[in-house]
């Protein structure tokens, strides 16, 4: 089933409900991942806190993948619509650190 996110709230929702229905608690997905609990839960609120590679080894924990799709009607994307699309945001900086949190 697909799950469109458009937003960190959607995301953090989603990956809840994924857990849940996995079966995990946040101990075990901890565990499977090598954090611990308060990890899963900063992520789980806010998924902005983790890269790309983390948050990736987190979907494969969950049995999931990524997928980027387009949005245009029909998965179709007009001739000049890739060049059209703003340039990724900047970072602001970086994320101020949270003593309970594990460097991963």
């Amino acid at each position: 089933m697909d799950y469109p996110i458009q937003s960190p709230g959607q995301l953090s929702a989603h990956l809840r409900a994924l857990r849940k229905a996995r079966g995990f608690n946040q101990v075990q997905l901890g565990a499977a991942l090598g954090v611990g609990q308060a990890r899963i839960a900063r992520i789980e609120r806010d998924p902005t806190a983790v890269s790309v590679e983390q948050f990736l080894e987190l979907l494969g924990a969950l049995g999931v993948q990524m997928v980027l799709r387009s949005a245009a009607r029909g998965g179709h994307v007009t001739p000049g619509a890739a060049r059209a699309m703003p340039a990724p945001a900047a970072p602001v900086g970086p994320k101020t650190a949270d003593p309970s949190d594990e460097p991963w």
